[in-house]
């Protein structure tokens, strides 16, 4: 029996399973979501499916997906449920629950119901829009066109949805929407706003709208923080399946911890946005910059510098790799070490970053989540930029030597990116024979800047270089390239484990000079 409206009533009542009440499906649409991806259904809809039942939020999402449907998918075939299977520690306490989650209404596709799409623009109970698209979805393209069906970037669909429904109200102020960004950006909303008023002169969109633009509309910065691996491991899925008495196509799983913090003060904005009272994982404040620099440089961060290296060293997954002895002490090195003390600011204590580096080892340690190392590296190469190069530049700022692990995980980063095009267009990898796909927007340039090398250093410089990949000349810090291209080395000739067991070696906290 598969999951849908129709099966509800016959799936068996059982404490660990919560399931919908029938009242939910006649809540009307509230949220325009911008991605079907396992972050948005296990956290922001996590939210507000739990408001839901709790009568607080009422309202449900209209979900836009990127891709083509083909045939009826399982969020047709199940009405848009999904179960989320949240497994992990509370308080010191195992958690296992199952959650019927009935907050998606219905699915789109922008490439074939885009019109469906904007026809949605005039719906006044629409309030939010939510959106991830990764930290390259939020992008100018110079060159999108509004009315295309669709546009092809995210900021030109949501130009054009904001255009359509300026023009479905006459440009009433009531009707601006609050739009939430999730991609992991520092000031994500900000930045959107930004692309999506440049577009709108780029499409020479008339003065009056780019203003109602600005002044009707709520762009709100925000952060996410929940590790959702995606589908349960095969045998614990076919278990929940047969303890639940249905089947899933859509089960995700997640850790309990949970957080998504939303930078407004707007009263308004904070009433549209009822579902944090369901849950003090929502925070709405006025300045999230604390939650942000903690989760994306010890959380983020961390998976990014490690992500290739316990790739290369044979783990498949993060419970694998903290299970290794030697593997456990280079992390807590990596982020009590060298990471904690490169972020502390005004705002936050070396305190503050080692607790919540522990608490952030814990969740690494979570024996219920198996999280890929491989769908870390996925944009492995905007992800260093954007979640590590600060970390990098304050440590060689602040304490004038090169950080151990952070230097060893960039040189992984290098091997790990070695690649070639295969005839079906996607870049592959070798390891001990096996392919994995690179998947990133880079792997052409790393594959070329690998066969135009003679030497590792070479290459390191090359590639650190490289103002287009970085935003800047990344050379100059000669010492950090000589330790990177010495470590490359090393892993080239010795093997990932090796070197880990070389540079987890416990030492002292970095000193300021």
């Amino acid at each position: 029996m598969i999951l849908s409206r129709k099966n509800l009533a016959l799936i068996r009542s059982r404490p660990e399973l919560t399931m919908p009440d029938q009242n939910v499906f006649s809540l009307p649409e509230k949220v325009l979501q911008f991605g079907t991806g396992v972050l948005l259904r296990g956290l922001p809809d996590y939210f507000i499916d739990k408001a839901n039942r709790q009568n607080i939020f009422n309202g449900r999402i209209i979900v836009v997906k990127s891709t083509a449907a083909h045939g009826a998918d399982a969020f047709s075939q199940q009405d848009g449920l999904y179960t989320i299977c949240i497994r992990g520690i509370e308080n010191g306490q195992s958690l296992k629950e199952d959650i019927i989650n009935s907050s998606v209404s219905r699915v789109l596709y922008a490439l074939s119901h885009w019109q469906e799409v904007l026809d949605c623009a005039s719906d006044r109970n629409l309030q939010v829009i939510l959106s991830n698209t990764t930290e390259v979805g939020i992008a100018l393209d110079k060159d999108d066109q509004i009315d295309a069906s669709p546009p092809r970037s995210f900021p030109g669909k949501l130009l054009a949805f904001l255009y359509k429904r300026y023009c479905a109200f006459n440009g009433d102020a009531g009707a601006g929407m609050v739009i939430i960004p999730t991609e992991l950006i520092p000031g994500n909303g900000e930045k959107l706003l930004a692309i999506v008023e440049q577009l709108a002169n780029i499409n020479k969109l008339e003065h009056q709208f780019i203003e109602w633009l600005k002044k009707s509309n709520w762009f709100c910065n925000s952060l996410v923080d929940r590790i959702v691996p995606g589908k349960p491991p095969q045998a614990m899925q076919a278990k929940t399946e047969q303890e639940n008495g249905y089947e899933d196509e859509l089960m995700i799983m997640s850790e309990v911890y949970r957080l998504w913090a939303i930078e407004t003060s707007e009263p308004k904005v904070i009433d549209i946005l009822s579902f944090s009272k369901a849950d003090s994982g929502v925070v709405i404040a006025g300045d999230i910059e604390v939650y942000r620099e903690l989760k994306l440089r010890l959380l983020n961060g961390a998976h990014t510098f490690s992500c290739g290296l316990a790739h290369l060293a044979g783990f498949a997954t993060v419970k694998e790799a903290m299970d290794d002895a030697a593997f456990s002490i280079f992390i807590n090195k990596l982020m009590m070490e060298e990471i904690a003390p490169a972020i502390t600011s005004d705002a936050i204590s070396l305190n503050d970053a080692t607790s919540f580096a522990a608490k952030v080892l814990d969740r690494f340690r979570n024996p219920y989540i198996e999280h890929q190392w491989l769908s870390i590296t996925m944009q492995y190469s905007s992800k260093i930029k954007t979640r590590t190069l600060p970390i990098i530049q304050n440590f060689l700022q602040r304490f004038h030597s090169v950080p151990e692990c952070i230097s060893i995980g960039l040189a992984a980063h290098l091997l790990f990116m070695r690649c070639e095009e295969d005839v079906d267009g996607k870049f592959y990898g070798e390891l001990n024979g096996i392919k994995y796909v690179v998947n990133d927007d880079n792997a052409a340039v790393y594959a070329d800047k690998w066969k135009a090398a003679d030497t590792s250093g070479g290459l390191v410089r090359s590639i650190f270089s490289d103002q287009s990949l970085w935003g800047q000349d990344l050379s100059q810090h000669g010492d950090l390239l000589n330790a990177i291209t010495t470590k490359l080395q090393e892993l080239s000739d010795k093997g990932a484990t090796i070197a880990i067991g070389k540079y987890a070696q416990p030492a002292k906290p970095a000193e300021i000079i």
